[in-house]
């Protein structure tokens, strides 16, 4: 739009009007800014020309820095807690590079710092030791035990009652406008209640007392009284600390709060105004919070208690090495005695000091432990002890199953067990011999009353059986029409032979006899009477050989069956169309030489 002027003669646009204001404006400042700096108006735009283009040299900035650093420093602790994370990475990074350049740097200082804190710890020592002989040995104490005993609390917390002037218990660092809880620390020995819960709590009291009453803008909770319990609250623009302080805390103790929430502010400023309920970055704010948690005693009169303590630490240490000793002594005897009654074989009815030796007195199985061995396992010395020991057998199972062992000697295939009911069991696998010696002398194995050998597998019997197996499964074929065998079963026939012999051999040991029964077969083709015939013939010319190997006749039968026993189907061996059917089979029967 278009103004016009008082006049009629001239117009001007907004925009016209800005632009002249705004120089008017800049020339005003231009003056003023050369009444303050003292400079003539004309020059002023020759020193800005020459800020503007002027470069800042690190030249410049080191000859300015140290100087600014200290006024910095002289002023307050802000550029210190900035500082302080680089330092610390610094730090971080120059001990993972090499350590030896931090511990080169810090060793001058080690000694005398490790010496102050030695001093420092012996100086509290004796504090607190003057402090307990105070409480301990003082008329007052005994008031203070009478308090404790009618009151039911310990003498400890009656002490720190009546001698506490003030201690600040716990401190809470608390989000502002969320009232959430940032961070809490309790001092040692304080049972703490949760504090999120107490956190929430403070704030409620602290809106509705800005809500319930008038309170004027800026107007804060500051100190809020429990009995003997007083909560002070410092705020921030962000956050508050709340202290929980038992005692008369002086106005001194809100210059350490103020610090604090002071210190939290400039180190956690972007954390704190960012907040959206990450509470993690705020775990190292608990070294500013550790600074509240001060404590103050009443300090007693000092009295020299030197000697008293003195002779009562000598005689307490003296008392606590002869009662260590005297309880470890103990409790090795003790262990020894227990372990030595429960070793089988051994039996304790009396163990009793006198003369300055230990007497025990039982009984011992001779193949029990020696006492000797267990006394070495236990760090006693032999000669303090004198056993008494009377040999008797025992019947525990363990020792009947080791005179068992070595009466009998059994082969390694054989195992021996004994139960409480006095069987000796037997398993595994043994010769015919040593079989037969078992029965004869476990009776005389005290504590035995039956010996078991149902589960133990006679070896000779076994072999019979499997050489009986080998021979019956075992078929000899012939040729076709004819008693003589085909050529590839002629070592088959001494096999069989051999195993005949061994069987005969290990029957006799047995007391047993064998009979070999020969069953001569054909195949279908033929007549009946013929197979017949044929059949009897293969046997006896297997029967003659047998015999000719030395294999007792009168042994020996023969059966021919002809084609009775056909076969379904013929099968072929090495590629070969070989008729099964004409074969010869046996069939051993093995019975006892007294039926």
């Amino acid at each position: 739009m278009t103004k016009f002027s008082t006049n009629g003669f001239s117009t001007e646009s907004p925009k016209a009007d800005y632009r002249e204001s705004k120089e008017q404006i800049k020339d005003e400042l231009d003056e003023l800014r050369a009444l303050l700096l003292g400079v003539e108006p004309n020059k002023l735009h020759q020193i800005y020309e020459y800020l503007e283009n002027q470069q800042i040299k690190p030249e410049d900035i080191s000859r300015v820095l140290p100087e600014a650093v200290i006024l910095r420093s002289l002023q307050d602790q802000q550029l210190v807690e900035a500082m302080v994370p680089t330092i610390e990475q610094a730090v971080e990074a120059s001990v993972k590079k090499d350590l030896n350049v931090l511990s080169d740097a810090i060793f001058p200082i080690m000694g005398p710092s490790t010496r102050r804190a030695i001093a420092t710890a012996l100086e509290e020592m004796i504090q607190s030791l003057n402090q307990t002989l105070e409480h301990s040995l003082s008329i007052q104490s005994f008031k203070w035990r009478l308090e404790a005993r009618q009151t039911g609390k310990s003498f400890a917390e009656v002490v720190m009652l009546r001698t506490l002037v003030y201690r600040v218990e716990q401190v809470f660092l608390i989000h502002k406008n969320t009232g959430l809880l940032l961070q809490h620390i309790v001092a040692p020995q304080v049972a703490a209640q949760d504090p999120d819960l107490v956190s929430a709590m403070l704030t409620a009291i602290q809106d509705f007392v800005r809500d319930s009453f008038n309170v004027k803008n800026g107007d804060r909770l500051q100190t809020l009284n429990f009995g003997e319990l007083t909560i002070w609250i410092e705020e921030g623009p962000a956050a508050v600390i709340a202290g929980i302080i038992r005692g008369n805390a002086p106005q001194e103790l809100r210059l350490v709060f103020q610090d604090a929430i002071e210190k939290i502010h400039l180190r956690f400023d972007n954390e704190l105004y960012n907040f959206q309920g990450e509470t993690e970055p705020f775990n190292l704010s608990q070294s500013y919070l550790e600074n509240c948690l001060e404590v103050r005693y009443k300090i007693p009169p000092k009295r020299n208690y030197t000697y008293a303590y003195t002779l009562i630490g000598l005689i307490t240490f003296g008392f606590c090495v002869w009662t260590a000793l005297t309880i470890r002594e103990q409790q090795q005897w003790n262990t020894f005695v227990k372990q030595l009654n429960s070793e089988s074989g051994i039996t304790i009815t009396k163990v009793h000091k006198e003369s300055g030796k230990y007497i025990i007195t039982g009984m011992r199985d001779p193949l029990a432990v020696d006492v000797s061995k267990i006394l070495k396992q236990h760090n006693i010395n032999p000669e303090i002890v004198n056993p008494q020991l009377e040999p008797y057998l025992s019947l525990q199972p363990e020792f009947i199953t080791k005179r068992a062992e070595a009466l009998l000697q059994p082969p390694p295939t054989v195992s021996l067990k004994v139960e409480n009911t006095g069987i000796l069991y037997a398993t595994g696998s043994a010769p015919q011999k040593w079989i037969l010696e078992a029965r004869n002398m476990w009776r005389f194995i005290p504590g035995i009353n039956q010996f078991q050998e149902s589960q133990l597998t006679n070896l000779d019997i076994s072999q019979l059986e499997k050489y009986q197996t080998e021979i019956e499964r075992e078929k000899l074929l012939f040729q076709e029409g004819k008693t003589e065998l085909i050529a590839s079963e002629k070592p088959k026939l001494e096999t069989i032979a051999a195993n005949l012999q061994k069987s005969i051999l290990i029957a006799k040991y047995l007391q047993k006899n064998i009979n070999i029964h020969i069953i001569g077969h054909t195949s279908i083709t033929g007549s009946e009477q013929y197979n017949l015939q044929l059949s009897q013939a293969r046997a006896e010319q297997i029967k003659y050989y047998l015999i000719a190997r030395g294999l007792e006749q009168n042994k020996i039968t023969t059966e021919g069956l002809g084609a009775n026993q056909s076969l379904s189907s013929s099968t072929t061996r090495e590629n070969q169309d070989i008729d099964i059917n004409r074969r010869v089979s046996f069939k051993l029967s093995i019975t006892n030489i007294n039926k």
